[in-house]
């Protein structure tokens, strides 16, 4: 090997070793091990700071001490870290190949990017980006504090997720947090999490992005998926982005709150053929990525993102395990929800696979084994896998709770039956593959789409502001605007939006299954009827906290909703209902019409467990107010919810619910009551 040195700093070579991939420091020096079969020579880059315009030192990596089959590594003995790096990465010009040794390429497995000298355009175009390019930091892995702190292994169906952007959360003003828009703003707002009552969040994703582009707000475009993301962190350029995502873990688990990482393993940052060259394109683009079998210049795009990463490629395989290991080993992640989950499926020539093995290595990994694993079950090339992703217990986002639900609630009719599945959890897609509630991810919202205030508020999406001439985002959103488009200040438009908002919330909180809200819900966050806010780091895609004031009547809902679902175990049940739980009604006992076209009503009485009351439930989404018969057994009823009543009166606190003589129950239109038993 050669060093070529540019100033007086000296370290010495040796001839390290292939694993474990990436830049492992210990306390003699730093190891770097990187993966291309198909590369000729390697380049390390040593630079002086995050910031430094050349490298200090240039390492090229000799094959005959520093390869061992397709792996290249070495030892530089004296580097400590925080250590900022990258490589150039020589290789044959031929279709399907992207090497260009004057490109500085990030390490797959860094652990800490930044990127205060980076030049999108550069990495795009001809020539040496070496002044302009991402560095990737070497950080000592193992060099933190956990004060006892351990992943919280509550079982999945028990949890109440929310959903959070990292920057939206806490980027607005209203926040009046001390660091808007990082790890640490995320730890300040822990006690409005906890007063709601939510048990985990998921974070859209937070591994590192190139948030220079004005379209990578959300983050879904992963560069290094090993490292929190710089933007999210007070101090990128001093190495703590480890630490600083760890405090924040463990002051969530301080808090009882689980947390779950919204992952993106169906491609990368890099784009088509087009796009920049910063990693995986220059390092061993035929190995990572799906190319077009007639032209391999191009690319095979099942992600509708320009690329797609082939996760049952051997050491893509590897990498995502090694990812989620390190994340769940080194970082205490509790779980992750797998962005366009069925990409992982997909074997040679794009084909879904039966038995896709980067999905089982996951489900079978013993350092994963008490890990959540949810998928989005379906990716933009067509394939829809909701109740039959492969795996045991891989939970996933059920897209036809929310469509069932958003449709019922807006005034659908015929739909009871369906509503019926949804309530008990889904039974239709998931009890015939021996999977149970806690597999369905149940959500009315979720950051793709309308918030719940806009789903009550529009008709249709407003998206110009993305500048795509609104014709991005979802066209069928199964909303309604309670007769008015926008925004208005007709009291009985707001009225029924707030009851429209509540029936959402009490039917997603009553369901079995695993119920997720979507981040700002709560308070009736708006993004004034924009349904796709992936480029929006304005007000529109941030939290405005000052609507928790202004809706501190909904956000009581919220709360006692939370709360009455902890205090009925049957709710959270993790098992499909049986005849002798449940008994389903319309407006008359024991006569649901599951035959009728034209029902918007439904009823239900649940057994209650752990020595809980019974629940009789009463679902009226017509628009006129009905009678509904009441059990009349010798049990006495109590009304717990109505979502028709005002602010203190529509969710009455434990002990506090006043009694419904019978035999009847008038339900308001377009409301949800909840009455319990009392002997």
């Amino acid at each position: 090997m050669t060093s070529h040195a540019l100033d007086q700093a000296m370290y010495t070579l040796e001839a390290g070793r292939a694993h474990p991939f990436g830049a492992r420091c210990d306390a003699g020096g730093v190891n770097f091990a990187l993966f291309s079969e198909h590369a000729t020579a390697v380049e390390l880059l040593l630079f002086d700071s995050f910031d430094a315009e050349a490298p200090s030192h240039v390492f090229e990596l000799d094959p005959r001490d520093n390869r061992s089959f397709a792996t290249w590594h070495c030892y530089v003995r004296g580097l400590r870290a925080p250590a900022h790096y990258g490589y150039r990465v020589h290789g044959p010009d031929r279709p399907g190949h992207r090497f260009d040794p004057q490109k500085v390429l990030l390490d797959p497995y860094a652990k800490g990017v930044t990127r205060a000298r980076w030049d999108r355009g550069a990495a795009c175009r001809p020539g040496d980006n070496t002044a302009t390019s991402m560095r990737a930091v070497a950080i000592d892995a193992d060099a933190y504090d956990w004060k006892g702190d351990r992943p919280l292994n509550r079982p999945l169906a028990d949890q109440v997720i929310y959903e959070l952007h990292v920057g939206g959360f806490t980027r607005s003003p209203s926040a009046t947090v001390s660091r808007p828009g990082t790890f640490t703003a995320v730890a300040e707002k822990i006690p409005h999490l906890t007063r709601l009552g939510v048990t985990a969040v998921e974070l859209m994703p937070v591994a590192d992005f190139d948030d220079s582009q004005a379209g990578n707000f959300w983050g879904y475009s992963t560069a290094a998926f090993f490292a929190p993301h710089a933007g999210y962190c007070t101090s990128p350029g001093s190495g703590a982005h480890l630490d600083e995502f760890r405090d924040m873990v463990r002051a969530l688990h301080g808090a009882g709150i689980e947390v779950y990482l919204d992952v993106v393993f169906n491609h990368t940052d890099e784009g088509n053929q087009l796009g920049p060259l910063f990693s995986f394109a220059g390092l061993d683009n035929a190995n990572y990525y799906y190319l077009d079998p007639a032209d391999p210049r191009y690319y095979d795009d099942y992600s509708g993102c320009g690329n797609t990463l082939m996760a049952n490629h051997p050491i893509v395989t590897k990498l995502v395990t090694d990812c989620l290991e390190f994340w769940v080993r080194d970082m205490h992640v509790d779980g992750f929800r797998f962005d366009e989950a069925a990409v992982l499926t997909r074997g040679a020539g794009g084909a879904v696979l039966d038995e896709p093995p980067v999905v089982w290595q996951i489900e079978l990994s013993e350092t994963l084994a008490d890990t959540k694993i949810i998928a989005e079950a379906w990716d933009a090339a067509g394939a829809y896998e909701v109740g039959r992703y492969p795996g045991y217990r891989w939970a996933e986002w059920n897209g036809r709770f929310r469509d069932t639900m958003r449709r019922f609630v807006r005034g659908d009719a015929g739909l009871v039956g369906d509503v019926a599945d949804r309530l008990g959890g889904s039974a239709s897609l998931y009890q015939a593959r021996g999977h149970a509630p806690g597999n369905s991810i149940n959500f009315i919202t979720c950051h793709d789409g309308f918030t719940l205030a806009d789903l009550v508020s529009y008709d249709t999406k407003h998206n110009e502001a993305n500048g795509e001439h609104n014709r991005d985002g979802n066209d069928d959103n199964m909303s309604w605007n309670c007769g008015v488009e926008g925004p208005t200040d007709d009291p009985a438009v707001l009225a029924l939006r707030e009851q429209q908002m509540k029936n959402l919330a009490t039917l997603l909180m009553l369901s079995r299954g695993v119920p997720m809200v979507l981040g700002g819900d709560e308070f009736a966050r708006t993004q004034q009827g924009n349904n796709n806010a992936y480029c929006q780091d304005n007000p529109i895609g941030w939290v405005d906290w000052h609507l928790a004031g202004r809706n501190a009547g909904l956000l009581r809902y919220w709360r006692e909703l939370l709360a009455f679902r902890a205090r009925h175990a049957t709710l959270r049940a993790n098992e499909f209902y049986t005849p002798d739980e449940i008994t389903w009604h319309g407006t008359e006992l024991g006569a649901p019409n599951w035959s009728d076209p034209q029902a918007r009503a439904l009823a239900c009485t649940v057994r209650g467990r752990a020595g809980g009351p019974d629940l009789h439930v009463m679902m009226n989404m017509y628009w006129e107010p009905l009678d509904f018969q009441i059990p009349a057994d010798g049990r006495r009823w109590v009304r717990a919810v109505d979502t028709a009543r005002p602010a203190g009166d529509d969710l009455r606190g434990e002990g506090a619910e006043p009694a419904v003589p019978g035999p009847t129950c008038a339900v308001a239109a377009r409301s949800i009551t909840v009455l319990l038993s009392h002997a």
